[in-house]
C-alpha cells in the first residue's frame, strides 16, 4: 500500500485550517502551521518530505509571497497552492511568487481537491519519467 501524499497547510485562520484539514484528511496526511514562519520551520526541521504545500497569502510573521518565494528557492520541486481573499492580486501572484495555482477565497473545497489532485498527478508523472 502506498503511503498517503503529505501536504503542509499554512493559514493563520483556525477555522480555515480545521475545515480544509478535515476535508483532506481522508486522502492525504495533512500537517498544519498557523503562520508562514512556522510553516517554513516545519519544512526545514521536521524531516518530513512534503508532496505539496497549501498556504494563505496574508499572514503574520511571514506572508504567503515570502513563504512561496523561499519554498521555491529551497524546495523547488514541491508544488504550491496559494489561497487568497485578495482577488485583485490573484492574477499577479503566480508570476510574482511562482505559485502553481491560486485559489480566491471563498472557494469550493471540490476546486481545492481538483487542484491538489492535478498538482500531485503532475509531480508523480515527473518522478516516473
Amino acid at each position: 500500500m502506498n503511503p498517503k501524499p503529505r501536504i503542509l497547510l499554512i493559514d493563520d485562520s483556525e477555522a480555515t485550517v480545521d475545515g480544509i484539514k478535515s476535508f483532506l484528511d481522508e486522502r492525504y496526511e495533512v500537517v498544519t502551521a498557523t503562520n508562514g514562519m512556522e510553516g517554513l520551520k516545519e519544512l526545514e526541521s521536521s524531516g518530513i518530505l512534503f508532496d505539496l504545500v497549501i498556504t494563505d497569502l496574508v499572514m503574520p510573521l511571514a506572508g504567503g509571497v515570502e513563504v512561496v518565494s523561499l519554498l521555491k528557492q529551497k524546495f523547488p520541486r514541491i508544488p504550491i497552492i496559494v489561497m487568497t481573499g485578495w482577488e485583485q492580486h490573484a492574477k499577479e501572484l503566480p508570476t510574482e511568487a511562482k505559485a502553481n495555482i491560486v485559489l480566491v477565497k471563498p472557494f469550493d473545497l471540490e476546486d481545492l481537491d481538483r487542484s491538489v489532485s492535478k498538482l500531485l498527478a503532475r509531480e508523480t508523472s515527473r518522478r516516473t519519467i
